[in-house]
């Protein structure tokens, strides 16, 4: 069941591939007006149930687009009711092996970049009524370790304590949370899983028996910008299918058939 967003309208940085189109196409079903962005325009517009997803050209790192962005938004439909910070993802590379370029281009894109939209949405957002939401889309790398991806880890623990201070400071009229996602199942999971028995094989391992889809991920976005959440600010919703089993489980079970 979808939650009904009918007039809001939302931006989702990052939404026109894999969880930011999962992302979008909940908002589309919920009746909101979606405007998504990213630095290469799609293939084809994202649809759901008949509706059409908005696409701005936007580096979400150059805080000019940033502004222009949120300015043509605003002009084209006179308010900015919530902002989903999906943009953002990391190539892996051993933190011993890669340059101090490459560290600071991933916290640039996946830190400092949902600072300077949800500054932007901030201004516009604070002159509103009905205030705003902002929800940043973080991960579980965040909060454990995160070899071959530890600058991202590390901007992905940032971005919930980022949240946390925007919320005190951005109230009452701005509420801010985190969206901390585990694994994800997306067009590119083939690329760190191998063929569906290897997607399979790793869902196994989680709880719940399967990898999240993109949607799962979106109704939470959809909920902490909908007003049936607006009691909740400088929160992390945690979405991972209840974690993973810890290794020494697996080790007792091992060591249990010998």
């Amino acid at each position: 069941m979808d939650l009904v967003l009918d007039g809001a309208v939302v931006l989702v940085t990052g939404g026109i591939r894999g969880v930011g189109a999962g992302i979008t196409k909940v908002f589309l079903r919920a009746g909101a007006t979606v405007v998504t962005c990213a630095r290469n325009e799609p293939e084809q517009p994202l649809e759901a149930d008949g509706r059409t997803a908005e696409f701005l050209k936007c580096d979400v790192r150059d805080a000019d687009q940033v502004g222009t962005l949120i300015e043509t938004i605003v002009d084209r439909h006179g308010r900015l009711d919530a902002v989903v910070n999906n943009a953002g993802g990391s190539p892996f590379a051993l933190a011993a092996d890669a340059s101090p370029k490459f560290h600071a281009k991933i916290v640039e894109l996946n830190l400092l970049s949902p600072l300077l939209v949800a500054q932007a949405a901030n201004a516009v957002m604070q002159k509103q009524d009905t205030g705003g939401s902002i929800v940043n889309i973080s991960s579980v790398s965040g909060s454990r370790p995160s070899p071959g991806t530890a600058a991202y880890g590390a901007a992905k623990a940032g971005v919930d304590s980022l949240a946390q201070s925007l919320a005190v400071e951005w109230a009452p009229k701005v509420r801010v949370n985190s969206v901390v996602v585990g694994l994800v199942e997306t067009e590119q999971s083939h690329l760190f899983y191998g063929d569906k028995a290897g997607v399979a094989a790793v869902g196994e391992t989680v709880p719940l028996g399967r990898l999240a889809q993109p949607e799962d991920i979106g109704h939470c976005a959809a909920f902490l910008a909908s007003p049936l959440s607006a009691y909740v600010s400088g929160s992390t919703l945690t979405v991972h299918g209840g974690g993973e089993r810890p290794a020494y489980m697996a080790a007792a079970e091992t060591k249990e058939t010998k």
